[in-house]
């Protein structure tokens, strides 16, 4: 039997683009990248694992932030090379910014707007974490 995570094609560095949407509204949360060990945690914890370019290593999501998302189900695209997360995004926060989603800005009139507010200051949410900055993609 073919492993699942073989239909999928990598890039390159070994990853794959994922893209979480709410599973209510379908609303586009944010986008990270996955690596083989990523996705399959994600898929055996049924909960989001990305793997973080900047620190080079896995990040769950939630870790620092306590924003957990919760996996609901899992897509890959048609031509396997990006996969979606159906979740529910606990405390109801995905960006890093302190917004529920991580596009929050819209192109308008030649740049780029803010339309969606801060829920929680970022300072307050980060501030056990010792920097005060997250540990986000």
């Amino acid at each position: 039997m073919k492993d699942w995570l073989d239909e999928i094609k990598w890039n390159a560095d070994g990853l794959v683009p994922a893209i979480a949407q709410d599973h209510r509204t379908g609303r586009v949360l944010m986008m990270a990248w996955m690596n083989r060990e990523a996705l399959a945690l994600t898929a055996a914890e049924n909960r989001a694992i990305y793997w973080s370019r900047s620190r080079g290593k896995l990040w769950r999501k939630g870790e620092d932030s306590g924003h957990v998302q919760k996996l609901h189900e899992l897509r890959l695209d048609c031509d396997a090379d990006v996969v979606i997360l159906m979740v529910e995004q606990l405390g109801g926060i995905a960006c890093h910014t302190g917004r529920e989603s991580c596009f929050y800005r819209v192109f308008e009139n030649g740049a780029w707007q803010t339309v969606d507010p801060v829920l929680k200051d970022p300072d307050a949410i980060y501030s056990h974490v010792g920097t005060g900055k997250p540990h986000e993609h």
